[in-house]
């Protein structure tokens, strides 16, 4: 589990943890799927000699706590918590479903000034779609069955995993507390699916956002992990996001897996932040 040093209330009285770094503006980093937070930790280097930069463990996930029912407002209420607490305003960076995490609060009102995104995961094109369509109603059975090591496993094989590569990895994160760990987090996935908006772009609501928002991606997948996804899986999601936001930039970005690179995505950030100031 990924240990943070300070905590904020969250509306419900959900204690949500984080981690301060830096000086200046604040920056807020929103995790993606199976992430407490470690995935976008070493972003904060990066990030620190010119931004206050806050890394938390979303609700339900590492030191953070969870609160039922799960609801998307609830989710976006922890985020304005930490932006209270960054002064009343922030830059946000949200990381694959982070990423429609942080679209989702901007068009809610929360007080954002710029958003950056990488690989947001939102299903376009009907050749993927029914595939998707399937792993939602597994993994809410399985979810609601108390199967958390079964709800793991689905999101690996619909990413394109075999049964080999699960069981050797499996092998692999038991010798550790990796695997442990990640079925701890897996109720989160099918939370994911619902912010989500069940993979589908929820272009009405996105087009209201006013904020400048970077998106980008790391061109087409090539790491094993995720050989089961079309090439250009991110990109379709990428472009038609710049295409309806109002104040989009597009970027794509040569060679990084879909863990964030911080050598090569934390001077783009460094720089979209620091212009939009």
């Amino acid at each position: 589990m990924n240990e943070m040093a300070f905590r904020v209330t969250s509306n419900d009285g959900t204690t949500i943890a984080y981690d301060r770094k830096g000086s200046g503006p604040a920056v807020v980093l929103v995790g993606g799927g199976l992430d407490d937070g470690a995935e976008n930790a070493p972003l904060v280097p990066a990030l620190a000699e010119h931004f206050t930069v806050y890394n938390y463990a979303r609700r339900g996930r590492g030191a953070s706590g969870f609160t039922e029912p799960y609801a998307v407002e609830r989710e976006i209420e922890d985020l304005d918590a930490l932006i209270a607490e960054a002064g009343g305003s922030a830059h946000l960076f949200g990381a694959s479903s982070g990423g429609a995490l942080a679209l989702e609060a901007a068009a809610a009102g929360s007080a954002i000034d710029t958003i950056a995104v990488w690989e947001v995961p939102y299903v376009v094109g009907d050749d993927i779609r029914p595939r998707f369509e399937e792993y939602i109603a597994d993994t809410r059975r399985a979810f609601d069955a108390g199967r958390d090591e079964e709800v793991l496993e689905l999101f690996m094989r619909v990413t394109g995993a075999s049964d080999d590569n699960i069981a050797a990895r499996k092998a692999a994160g038991k010798q550790t507390a990796h695997w442990a760990d990640s079925v701890a987090l897996a109720p989160t996935l099918v939370h994911d699916s619902v912010f989500l908006n069940r993979y589908q772009l929820p272009a009405d609501r996105l087009a209201t956002v006013t904020q400048p928002v970077l998106v980008t991606t790391g061109g087409p997948i090539t790491v094993p992990y995720m050989a089961g996804l079309p090439s250009d899986f991110f990109d379709r999601a990428a472009d038609e996001l710049a295409d309806l936001l109002p104040h989009a930039q597009r970027e794509t970005l040569e060679g990084p897996d879909h863990v964030v690179d911080p050598q090569t995505v934390g001077p783009l950030l460094l720089r979209f932040f620091s212009s939009e100031r």
